[in-house]
């Protein structure tokens, strides 16, 4: 099987079964879903999500948290990892969108990676999700899954980016983040993936190496 082949079948199996896929984290506006994902950096979703309703209603828009103490929002985010850093991030993030974006969120994933906190991979997430920007974000997950199911042998997170992007449609990359993402989080898993239950393992070059290896040692 070909790399064409593969992304074809992955790609088909996704789409049939998983059409409107969207990002596990809750949101109600630009501003806070670029809060959550920045909050999310090494932790969970869920995680995240227990404490982001108050978060939100403390800092309805960015002119708000802008105006906030770092210490009082480190105060507010000390349940999440690293709180510290975020709070220094999402203080700054807000500064920076006020005094140089009028406020809003933008849709340039070059803008967006000049935020303090937005790297390019949360960059390329509320590009993709907020404006539909034919951009794939690959984070731990998706850098995993690519490399397994034989769709990148990008050695770093950009060279997969770049292997996703010339293969994949434009209008599907949003989606495809979604796909990747959470089927290495809950079934492709880093430590222990579940083969026997993986609806795409027809086309998963990982799951074929181990199966040869096996067989290898049995002889």
């Amino acid at each position: 099987m070909n790399r064409k082949e593969r992304y074809a079948g992955i790609l088909d199996w996704f789409g049939r079964n998983m059409p409107d896929v969207k990002t596990e984290l809750d949101y109600d506006t630009p501003f806070h879903l670029l809060v959550a994902v920045i909050l999310s950096a090494q932790c969970t979703d869920r995680r995240v999500n227990m404490h982001t309703p108050d978060i939100f209603r403390k800092y309805p828009v960015p002119q708000a948290l802008a105006e906030a103490d770092e210490a009082e929002v480190r105060e507010d985010i000390k349940s999440i990892t690293y709180p510290n850093s975020k709070a220094k991030h999402l203080t700054g993030m807000a500064r920076m969108l006020v005094s140089e974006f009028g406020g809003e969120v933008p849709e340039d994933p070059e803008d967006l990676v000049r935020l303090p906190g937005v790297g390019r991979k949360t960059a390329n997430v509320i590009a993709s999700i907020v404006y539909g920007k034919p951009v794939i974000a690959v984070d731990t997950h998706v850098f995993r899954v690519a490399r397994r199911l034989g769709l990148s042998d990008g050695k770093t997170v950009e060279a997969v980016e770049k292997d996703l992007t010339a293969n994949i449609s434009p209008e599907l990359r949003p989606r495809a983040h979604h796909w990747l993402i959470l089927h290495g989080r809950y079934v492709c898993k880093a430590v222990r993936p579940d083969c026997g239950n993986c609806q795409i393992r027809e086309w998963c070059r990982y799951l074929k190496e181990q199966g040869t290896t096996t067989n290898r040692d049995r002889k």
